[in-house]
């Protein structure tokens, strides 16, 4: 075999690992942008019926407890909408810190791609040597 085939072969062979690799961060970034849309679409819902519900349920137990309580009910109402925002808050900050990585599949395909070269390197280097 000559050289010329040999290093045709080996062009080929990195331009069809290339090319794999560029398609799987398509895919990735794809499913990254549905999934980024879809979280911020339903979240949207949600903050708007949760809002609606808790604004009727502040004006119930404020029109129920108008008469003999109105200053405590209101301080604590107050008090467990803090409560929740701060957990929330939490929360939140907890799934962005622990959140996988972007392209995370795609840099562990194209470590194992560079460790493959490199070890077939070594590989053919030791056999011209014997």
């Amino acid at each position: 075999m000559s050289i010329s085939a040999s290093i045709n072969r080996i062009v080929s062979t990195f331009v069809a690992i290339l090319q794999t690799r560029l398609e799987l961060v398509t895919v990735e970034l794809e499913e990254e942008l549905i999934r980024f849309a879809t979280y911020f679409v339903y979240t949207l819902i949600a903050l708007f019926c949760a809002g609606v519900a808790i604004s009727l349920g502040i004006l119930l137990i404020i029109a129920v407890f108008w008469d003999e309580h109105r200053v405590a009910v209101l301080l604590s109402l107050i008090g467990v909408f803090s409560a929740l925002s701060v957990f929330i808050a939490a929360w939140l900050r907890n799934q962005l810190i622990n959140k996988p990585r972007l392209l995370e599949h795609s840099i562990a395909e194209i470590k194992k791609d560079a460790e493959l070269l490199q070890f077939r390197e070594q590989t053919n280097e030791s056999e011209e040597q014997a």
